[in-house]
């Protein structure tokens, strides 16, 4: 059983920057590592993944903008985010498991609680 835990969600203005963390416990060995979004009354949509083999992939959304990576011991996952825009608002949450499509945000796959946010003037 995989234990993630985000933080570091807040209100920022358009063009500002934040890095989201997801504390990752249990066992990962073979698993994708990824962040998801849902924004109220929109589908969730997976935004970024490190592969279990250790490549990684963004949306076309967020490329240029966003950075997935995580530390040596695997056991911290995060989410580099520039150039914020009104429509990165959404609740943020990272996601883990064997089932790797749409950037490992599957329903099969654990996921934490989520942190918010908000980008406005």
């Amino acid at each position: 059983q995989v234990h993630l835990v985000e933080s570091g969600g807040g209100s920022v203005q358009p063009g500002g920057s934040l890095t989201l963390s997801c504390a990752v416990s249990g066992t990962t060995n073979g698993y994708c590592l990824g962040w998801g979004r849902q924004a109220p009354g929109k589908e969730r949509e997976g935004v970024a993944v490190i592969y279990a083999h250790g490549s990684t992939a963004v949306s076309n959304s967020v490329k240029g903008r966003f950075t997935i990576s995580q530390n040596s011991d695997k056991t911290l996952l995060y989410l580099q985010m520039n150039d914020l825009k009104p429509e990165d608002t959404a609740m943020y949450y990272c996601s883990a498991g064997p089932y790797a499509d749409t950037y490992c945000v599957n329903d099969l796959n654990s996921r934490g609680q989520g942190t918010q946010v908000t980008v406005s003037s």
